[in-house]
């Protein structure tokens, strides 16, 4: 079948495992609370941005500016967040990497922008 699942109908199917607790009575709902949590989500990341481009004031290089030690440690950071998060979906911490690594590889690249336009302040070691 290639048409899109009715959005209004009951379930299809359950899962095996019997502490699952389902979270919405149809797909509509489950899209709705989606689209929900993507517009906070994008807000977080728009307000994280911005922190990314303050931190362009502190760069001495287009090294400082790619800071590997830094994202090393992200990547560190975000898997356990998302183990400590984790109500039950077995490859999160993967999931949330992989995210991250496409994030922060956009934003480097667009604070390696921003510290092209900036200037050093006076005679700063």
């Amino acid at each position: 079948m290639d048409q899109e699942p009715a959005t209004r109908s009951a379930a299809l199917r359950r899962f095996r495992d019997p502490t699952y607790v389902p979270l919405s009575p149809n797909l509509a709902d489950v899209r709705a609370n989606i689209d929900r949590l993507d517009d906070a989500i994008v807000a977080l990341l728009a307000e994280r941005a911005m922190y990314v481009k303050d931190a362009t004031r502190f760069k001495r290089d287009a090294y400082q500016v790619s800071a590997p030690a830094r994202q090393a440690e992200v990547f560190a950071k975000v898997r356990e967040l998302a183990n400590r998060h984790n109500r039950g979906f077995d490859a999160l911490p993967d999931v949330v990497e992989a995210a991250y690594r496409a994030l922060l590889a956009g934003f480097i690249a667009n604070e390696q922008h921003y510290f092209a336009q900036t200037e050093l302040i006076g005679d700063t070691p």
